[in-house]
């Protein structure tokens, strides 16, 4: 029993040394580096716009408090925790860090107990039995296998999902940026509804007051104010109260969107109506290589590229040997009593390995799809750059556009007020006629919407920019879990789960 427990030890022995060599084994495949991409030094719409500011300056976190409005102050912390896209989008992170771990499971050998006794009889049995040839039996056995990771195939897994996981969690991010994003555009919406409400309403007033001046002057017998001049007016009227009452429709149905954006039905959230728009804020472009580090939509397709990457070496692999080990030891006795003696002790260990010799193309073309997906994933990334790029500059070039578009309606409203002011006096006088009224409360009218329109568009631009600059991502927070930019659904959706 002893020369066979020395044996024992010394294939053990034996066996965890052959293991640990295995361990330091290199991993086939290629090794994963990021491909170049050129970037410019600084984007072209940039100088026209704003000076580049250093990085601590560019919005993170909480960046829609620089629009000044208390409805995005107070929802947009709620899409990251009750909005159902985030949610999903949280779960499907959580499947990927459990992939990972199962993964990694296969680094270390799978244990087992196994148990049994057994009760037999049959024939007759002698007196000393009893008359009874009834026979128990049993045994008890530990086992241990593993299948040794000599070319690095789990490794490459462990790999490939762990960058799928990270691309899982920048996709995370991406919903959370891209919803935050959509709610701070549809508030602006509503807000624009509002102030377009505000307008017609005013317009509204103006006709009215308007039609009783032209009725005035009709009754008074002036010869400038036919009859017909009182029917336009009453017409303008009347088309501007049901202009007024249809802005209700397109109200109604951004407060719904924002309810749903938010994970609340429709007559949950009532938004009341409001005369001030958010303020423009000020949004430091920075240099264009920064969009590398912030933009989460770029670092999906960067872990993406990484993932694909580590599939090629799980595919290479296989056209090596799968080795494993198995031993076991444990206890056997019939009959059952004494079956922990030590003269029932067994033990085994052993290897096996496996190989494919022919299979007619099937891994190299599996080897050959993996490249081909690291291929696409390549120009995917390539392209997502370089669309990030041109999104930036439309975002700048828009807002500069505007900007001077915006000075400009200023001033030509400012003078359609005046002009309104001046045709109603000349008209009150009797040296024109209505139609001069007319045009000029129309043109006033058609200005004011442009400047709002404008406006609208400013704001909606200003907010574009911040989601393709990456809003408050950072690709450090992305590996570091202590990192202040890290974002923080995952922790909001685990406490917001029923």
């Amino acid at each position: 029993m002893n020369k066979n427990r020395i044996k024992s030890g010394i294939a053990l022995g034996l066996t965890g040394a052959l293991l640990g060599g295995l361990l330091g084994a290199c991993s086939v495949g290629p090794d994963y580096k990021r491909p170049d991409v050129p970037v410019p030094v600084q984007f072209k719409e940039l100088p026209g716009w704003s000076a580049a500011a250093p990085a601590d300056a560019a919005p993170k976190g909480d960046w829609w408090t620089g629009f000044n409005d208390p409805l995005l102050n107070q929802l947009e912390p709620m899409v990251a925790v009750s909005n159902q896209t985030v949610r999903q989008d949280y779960a499907n992170y959580q499947q990927a860090l459990a992939e990972v771990s199962e993964a990694r499971s296969q680094y270390f050998p799978t244990f087992g107990l196994t148990g049994s006794a057994t009760r037999s009889g049959g024939g007759v049995g002698t007196a000393a039995t009893g008359g009874s040839n009834v026979v128990n039996s049993g045994s008890l056995e530990g086992t241990a296998s593993w299948t040794i990771d000599i070319w690095g195939k789990v490794r490459r897994q462990v790999e490939e999902n762990s960058a799928t996981a990270q691309a899982d969690e920048a996709t995370l991010a991406n919903a959370t940026l891209s919803e935050q994003t959509l709610l701070a555009t549809t508030v602006i919406e509503l807000r624009l509804a509002d102030a377009d409400i505000d307008l017609q309403q005013k317009t509204v007033d103006y006709y009215r007051e308007t039609l009783r001046i032209v009725e005035a002057q009709g009754a008074a017998g002036i010869t400038a104010t036919p009859p017909s001049a009182v029917i336009t007016a009453r017409v303008a009227l009347e088309t501007a109260d049901a202009t007024l009452t249809g802005l209700g429709v397109a109200r109604a149905q951004y407060a719904h969107a924002i309810a749903v954006l938010v994970g609340k039905n429709p007559e949950e959230l009532d938004i009341p109506h409001s005369t001030v728009m958010p303020t423009l804020p000020v949004v430091p472009a920075g240099v264009p290589s920064t969009l590398l580090q912030r933009r989460p939509d770029i670092a999906i397709a960067e872990r993406t590229m990484a993932a694909q990457n580590a599939a090629v070496g799980v595919a290479i692999a296989a056209y090596y040997p799968t080795i494993s080990l198995s031993a076991a030891d444990g206890f056997s006795q019939s009959p059952l009593d004494g079956l922990l003696r030590a003269a029932n002790h067994i033990w085994s260990i052993g290897a096996s390995g496996s190989e494919t010799l022919f299979d007619f193309g099937a891994r190299s073309a599996d080897v050959a799809i993996a490249k081909a997906a690291y291929e696409g994933a390549v120009a995917n990334y390539r392209g997502t750059v370089l669309a990030a790029f041109q999104a930036v500059e439309n975002d700048l070039s828009g807002l500069r556009i505007q900007e001077e578009q915006a000075q400009k309606l200023d001033v030509a409203v400012k003078d359609a007020i005046r002009g309104s002011q001046i045709a109603l006096a000349e008209f009150q006088a009797g040296t024109v006629d209505y139609t001069t009224v007319a045009q000029a409360q129309q043109t006033q009218l058609a200005d004011q919407q442009s400047a709002l329109s404008v406006q609208q568009s400013r704001l909606l631009d200003a907010v574009s920019l911040i989601g393709d600059l990456g809003g408050g991502w950072s690709d450090q927070a992305l590996h570091d879990p202590h990192h202040p930019d890290r974002p923080a659904p995952a922790d909001a959706a685990v406490a917001a789960t029923p």
